[in-house]
């Protein structure tokens, strides 16, 4: 199987989330796309996160009815930072004789050699980054250095190109705290589910 594996908070998942998944299972032929949602990012240590539970379930929500979208609560149930390489590790135990591809936005491509053991990543999946029209094609060949050039020549890295959707999960957070509309920006029944819980309010995040 060809599955690829996509991390993140999704703190709420949106519909450029699903866009880039969609886009990335057709266009690299994955057999699946498996949604990974963080439970510490190391980028965002200290920062207020909402429970995972939450996450988890609005991702139920929104996958709901594609076959080809699964999740894993893998990082979830992983004590610690929420580290790529580690999941990498674990979804290369679970399936040995599978392909696996790292679905990146242009942000995180460009922020990868940063990562903990960036090497371990590049060995471990190939590498798919999405871009959207008018930004800048990925460097790719900053990237080079972190694999060896038979991987290089063999599997190299894919761009896939997306529609422009100017979504953010912070934005949506911040107009559920002012009491805007978030109609359109997020699936109805993850709409309903912030709603019913109260998520993203003033008050803060629940913490369970």
């Amino acid at each position: 199987m060809r599955i690829g594996i996509f991390g993140g908070t999704f703190d709420p998942v949106h519909w450029g989330h699903l866009l880039l998944a969609e886009f990335c299972r057709e266009e690299c032929k994955l057999d699946q796309v498996v949604f990974v949602p963080s439970a510490q990012p190391p980028h965002k240590l200290g920062q207020p996160i909402t429970a995972g539970k939450h996450r988890l379930q609005m991702l139920e929500l929104a996958t709901a009815g594609n076959e080809a979208f699964v999740l894993s609560d893998c990082e979830l149930k992983r004590a610690g930072p929420s580290y790529t390489y580690q999941t990498l590790e674990q979804f290369r135990q679970n399936h040995p004789g599978d392909e696996l591809f790292l679905l990146l936005g242009g942000d995180s491509v460009a922020e990868l050699p940063g990562w903990k053991h960036p090497e371990r990543i590049c060995q471990l999946a190939r590498l798919v980054g999405v871009r959207r029209p008018g930004f800048p094609e990925l460097d790719w060949e900053r990237l080079r250095p972190l694999m060896d050039q038979q991987r290089w020549q063999q599997a190299p890295p894919l761009t896939v190109t997306m529609p422009q959707v100017e979504l953010s999960s912070r934005e949506i957070r911040r107009r559920c705290g002012q009491g805007l509309s978030i109609r359109y920006q997020v699936p109805r029944a993850v709409e309903a589910y912030i709603y019913e819980h109260g998520l993203y309010s003033k008050d803060g995040p629940p913490e369970c």
